[in-house]
């Protein structure tokens, strides 16, 4: 990562929780004007232990976790079903930060999954409908016919009904690292870590 300033991570400096670390740089990447704040990357494992990553957004996030919303039969809700655990990854390179998660995956309440697709736009709420994610379609035309049908069917002036297989997920973190790029690689990386039903901070080795 590049970046002029040497900006300091000190165990002093850190919120009281990693929810109000989080919070306090995600506040700052919002308002330093970064394309997609809310952008992380997901890495998940199959039963075997095959891995796979991908982008998603983070539509929420308190004590209990951070919240995305999804597929669930694509291959990474395949994947958190057979083995529900997961590592986040919030890439925050202009300001030379990245904040790494490992926890548990839990789904949502059916009712927080029904009230965040009844928020989404129009046209997202009819693509989540049109496509079945990360299986095989013979052409885009299949795809833009289902959701055309389907325009046809559920009309943007009523409603869309959410279909079983999309909904919510949290993981709740374990643990909760922010890193700040310092120069010659002498990285500040603090850790929150769960233990005994209690946090600790430590300081890791860059």
């Amino acid at each position: 990562m590049t970046g002029a300033a040497d900006s300091a991570l000190d165990p002093a400096d850190l919120a009281p929780s990693w929810l109000g670390q989080f919070e306090r740089w995600h506040a700052e990447a919002s308002r330093s004007g970064l394309a997609e704040p809310d952008a992380m990357v997901l890495a998940t494992a199959a039963a075997d232990g095959r891995p796979s990553a991908r982008t998603v957004l983070l539509k929420g996030v308190d004590d209990r976790g951070f919240e995305f919303f999804t597929n669930l039969g694509s291959r990474k809700g395949r994947e958190l079903l057979e083995n529900p655990r997961a590592s986040l990854v919030f890439p925050w390179y202009a300001l030379r930060r990245q904040v790494v998660v490992v926890g548990d995956v839990e789904p949502v309440s059916p009712g927080r999954s029904d009230a965040y697709f009844a928020s989404r736009p129009y046209g997202s709420r009819i693509g989540a409908l049109a496509s079945r994610q990360s299986s095989t379609i013979d052409s885009r035309e299949q795809l833009e016919r289902a959701a055309e049908e389907l325009e046809a069917r559920y009309p943007a002036t009523g409603e869309v009904p959410r279909p079983a297989w999309w909904g919510g997920l949290r993981v709740r973190p374990h643990s909760v690292e922010f890193w700040q790029g310092r120069r010659n690689r002498l990285h500040d990386r603090l850790r929150f870590r769960e233990e005994a039903g209690a946090w600790v901070v430590e300081r890791l080795s860059p």
